[in-house]
């Protein structure tokens, strides 16, 4: 791991919201709040013409402007292909649009900190490898020397230990705390059950959903208003893209209101007709009742798979923006009979950007402790702690059924393993004198294949003549602590062998990250 000269951040890239924080000298995580002296900067992004790029500008300002100039809710398309747009003549992809969000954080916590150089970024624990490695890559674009990926239940775990006096410490009766991090942000949720000491943080095991976040309770209010209108005047507001943009404004705003209040009330006017239209609590909790039922399902699933019951945890957690929907904790309780953590011990805006800054701190205490700005006593905390992770997505080899001779996704190394692991299992050659053997590394719990991931082959050659039907090839799996796979296959009978290592990879190779960051120097995000 190498670190350059400068501050070392930890950084929480949100769907909705973003933001950075650092640890202090006496080993203090505090959020470093933007030019407008916010602790969130809105990941939101305008592209009013070429020359200009504007991040994290008031929403109801960006509703007034072309649907076309608007981009948010970039989190939700990392790793992928299918987002399209063009900027000053580029086509740009979600980690160009990603760095300028890094890159206005970075800026502006520089006027108050100095010079920053390393930073830990966040990631969904439910991400998959190409999601990472896109996030990787938007660091690098905006100028970042990103020293590690963390998850953000993971970074949770570690503000909540800080919170309650008991990250680093000495105790040795401190009997291992098991708690469960509900993490439901803008754009996605996580649910992470973690097992810590002082000193040992163990993740037991993790399950989410990358498209569930507080932005589908907004759509699900604006689709009501939206119904309502064209019920009584006969017309959508949906069909002015300008108009839609207002309205995700205005309910998201209305969200939150009804966070504080039982009742708000919508004052909608399109094409001169009007509607005022009032909308209880209870109404938003029955129009977004499935949306928590899938958050509720999604953490049973993770106590089944660590065979644990709710009486079993210490604490639930809830992190993220949107668990200040009243409905989140009470449905919470309701459901495990627990009081999740309140808001006023741990606050769920800053928790996971804290949790970064702290892992941040504890890579910068192993790794270069002759640099580190941290007292001698907060370096030696930092420097004994250790993270344990499991893997969120299984990572198979594509088979053949010997019934059926169809193709198969066999799972190798079951998600929520704890890494880092390795195994080996013996397969069979499908015909008489083959010539070649391909092991193909998916990464996915389906069983087809197609509907997984790959992420790499690696394949054995020159078999000797005649080679058996069944002839017998070991394929090991190899899954290390910071996400890099290793797959190594050895046919017995000649005893021929391939190996590959699989690091992260995204949809941009070295090439197009450079002209990305080439491009990126060219304009100051405003």
């Amino acid at each position: 791991m190498q670190f350059s000269s400068g501050n070392t951040v930890g950084i929480d890239l949100g769907t909705t919201f973003s933001t950075i924080a650092q640890v202090s000298n006496d080993g203090v995580p505090f959020p470093i709040p933007n030019e407008d002296d916010e602790i969130e900067t809105a990941s939101l992004i305008l592209l009013p013409e070429p020359g200009r790029i504007i991040v994290g500008p008031p929403r109801n300002l960006a509703a007034l402007e072309k649907p076309e100039n608007v981009v948010e809710r970039i989190k939700r398309h990392m790793g992928t292909s299918e987002f399209k747009r063009t900027f000053d003549g580029h086509e740009v992809t979600p980690e160009f649009i990603s760095a300028q969000i890094l890159k206005k954080l970075k800026q502006d916590a520089e006027k108050k900190v100095g010079l920053i150089s390393n930073a830990v970024i966040t990631v969904p624990y439910y991400f998959n490898d190409s999601r990472r490695k896109a996030t990787q890559d938007a660091g690098r674009i905006a100028g970042l020397n990103v020293i590690d990926i963390i998850n953000e239940p993971t970074a949770a775990t570690l503000t909540y230990a800080w919170h309650r006096g008991e990250l680093g410490v000495s105790q040795k009766d401190f009997k291992p705390r098991r708690v469960l991090i509900y993490d439901l942000g803008g754009g996605t949720f996580d649910s992470t059950l973690v097992e810590y000491t002082p000193t040992h943080f163990h993740v037991l095991a993790t399950d989410g959903d990358v498209m569930l976040g507080g932005v589908d309770w907004n759509d699900r209010l604006m689709a009501y208003i939206c119904d309502e209108f064209k019920e009584k005047h006969g017309i959508d507001p949906r069909d002015s893209e300008q108009m839609a943009q207002i309205l995700r404004n205005d309910s998201d705003l209305a969200k939150i209101n009804l966070s504080q209040q039982t009742e708000t009330v919508f004052n909608l006017r399109y094409e001169g007709k009007a509607m005022t239209l009032r909308v209880s609590r209870e109404k938003f909790d029955e129009l977004t009742s499935d949306l928590l039922q899938r958050t509720i399902d999604t953490t049973d699933f993770v106590l089944e798979q660590a065979q644990l019951k709710y009486t079993d945890l210490d604490a639930i957690v809830l992190i993220g923006g949107s668990t200040l929907m009243p409905q989140v904790p009470k449905r919470l309780k309701e459901h495990t009979g627990l009081t999740p953590y309140t808001h006023d011990d741990l606050d769920p805006h800053t928790a996971v950007a804290k949790g970064a800054a702290i892992h941040a701190a504890i890579l910068e205490a192993r790794h270069r402790p002759e640099d580190t700005l941290l007292g001698e006593r907060i370096r030696k905390m930092f420097e004994s702690i250790r993270l344990e992770d499991v893997n969120s997505h299984a990572l198979g080899i594509v088979a053949r059924n010997p019934r059926t001779q169809q193709k198969v996704n066999h799972i190798m190394i079951p998600r929520n393993t704890t890494l880092p692991f390795a195994i080996t299992q013996t397969f069979q050659t499908n015909k008489h004198n083959q010539q070649l053997i391909n092991v193909r590394v998916v990464e996915g719990d389906a069983p087809d294949p197609a509907a997984c991931l790959q992420l790499g082959e690696c394949k054995i050659t020159d078999l000797p003549a005649d080679l058996p039907q069944g002839s017998l090839v070991d394929v090991t799996y190899s899954f290390d602590k910071n996400g890099r796979i290793s797959v190594t296959a050895k046919e017995k009978t000649g005893g021929k062998e391939a190996a590959i290592d699989i690091e992260r990879r995204g949809t941009l190779d070295d090439t197009q990250i450079e002209g990305f960051l080439k491009l990126a120097s060219e304009y100051t995000v405003e």
